[in-house]
């Protein structure tokens, strides 16, 4: 977005966007607000930006297990538990696992036991040489649909974890502009378990306005069948015991 843009998204004049960029004028806490809003910046930046401000944050922030953040845990668990018998998962702003339905546990056959160990990362299971990433028929497509959406988070936040995340998961695997898959509608999963292969595409859940950082944080990706046989498939395992992870 240029300067142009977002003074007209914003609703003031590209002058006094100017003076705030440059330091010519100080921004009042509803402008940073503002700025950040249209600018879709997350929130726990948004605090910081606040306090470089020279304001106090607005949104809290508390760990999941907090028990304020019950009725949320409990919102996770309605979401993940709906998803069987396909997989589902609720990942952190780092690609950790928090929460996981336990479907497909066919879906972990032959991966690392250390990539096994909690936290999961997502990105080490599906890339990783001794994760799934071997049994990815579309490996290069999966891969650069998931390093674009990890690189768009980088630019909203540019949080170094992130940045030291993406530079261990693009070396694992050559191949895959992850610049192309940036505007993909739909990037499926195409992944062997056993004898068969099966297809899904997923999508990504956030909850509708939070006000504390780390619910604006979660994400669940839930992943459905592409085709028949990935439906009977996945329905036919939805009795074996679901996998592990490591405490």
């Amino acid at each position: 977005m240029t300067q142009m843009d977002l003074a007209l998204e914003a609703e003031i004049s590209a002058r006094h966007l100017s003076f705030i960029e440059t330091g010519r004028a100080q921004p009042s806490r509803e402008m940073v607000m503002h700025l950040s809003e249209r600018l879709e910046v997350p929130l726990r930046e948004r605090n910081l930006l606040l306090v470089s401000a020279g304001f106090a944050p607005v949104f809290g922030q508390r760990p999941l297990e907090d028990p304020a953040l019950r009725a949320a845990r409990d919102a996770i668990g309605v979401v993940l538990e709906a998803q069987k018998p396909f997989p589902a998962f609720a990942l952190d702003r780092h690609w950790n696992i928090v929460a996981t339905n336990g479907a497909l546990p066919e879906l972990y056959d032959g991966v690392a036991p250390e990539l096994l160990q909690s936290p999961v990362n997502v990105l080490h299971l599906s890339l990783h040489p001794s994760g799934l990433a071997p049994r990815i028929e579309n490996l290069a497509e999966w891969r650069a649909h998931l390093l674009s959406r990890l690189r768009r988070q980088i630019e909203l936040t540019a949080d170094p974890a992130l940045k030291a995340l993406m530079e261990e998961a693009a070396g694992y695997a050559p191949g895959g502009n992850f610049a192309d898959k940036a505007h993909e509608v739909l990037v499926p999963l195409r992944i062997r378990i056993g004898a068969a292969t099966l297809s899904f595409f997923s999508t990504t859940t956030v909850f509708g306005s939070p006000l504390e950082v780390t619910l604006s944080e979660i994400a669940i990706e839930s992943f459905f069948p592409a085709d028949a046989a990935t439906r009977a498939a996945a329905g036919s395992s939805a009795r074996t015991p679901p996998p592990r992870y490591g405490s």
